[in-house]
């Protein structure tokens, strides 16, 4: 029982990827391709796999702390932002591929950080393991956002 639970954890974490694969994978042959792009921009296929890797690991961490939503009060607060910070993190695709805005998606991904950075935080009063799991996707997120950001800037 214990691995079907944790199983539904990742597959929540992997909607919100199918979620923004919905609106990105349209985008990308069409009005991405001719979006100025910093030096910097990582190739369009190394984006799935890493997100797949990360949606994972956020599906683990997040099961780790929800075996202690009886006996841990911030074990349920860290719980329901999770799925929150899911939401945030769909949102993001939709914001910058479906609305092609990445201004909104800018200001919305320092919302996400700022989730992600909150969660790490809770997680580690209830489960290190979960917290570090959560610490390459800030870093992605991380980088993310300063990708987003010049993206913004240099199609102004």
């Amino acid at each position: 029982m214990k691995y079907l639970q944790a199983i539904l954890f990742i597959i929540a974490s992997q909607m919100a990827g199918i979620i923004g694969t919905v609106f990105t994978s349209k985008a990308i042959p069409t009005w991405y391709a001719g979006v100025n792009k910093p030096s910097f921009n990582p190739p369009n296929w190394i984006f799935g796999p890493v997100w797949v890797t990360l949606y994972t690991m956020m599906g683990i961490a997040a099961y780790l702390v929800w075996k202690d939503w009886a006996n841990n009060a911030v074990a349920k607060y860290a719980t329901i932002l999770f799925f929150v910070h899911l939401a945030f993190n769909a949102l993001w695709s939709i914001l910058f591929f479906g609305l092609k805005n990445p201004m909104l998606a800018f200001f919305e991904i320092i919302v996400l950080w700022l989730m992600i950075v909150a969660l790490i935080v809770m997680y580690y009063q209830i489960n290190k393991t979960a917290s570090y799991l959560l610490v390459p996707y800030l870093l992605w997120v991380s980088f993310a956002s300063v990708l987003n950001f010049y993206i913004w800037r240099l199609n102004m």
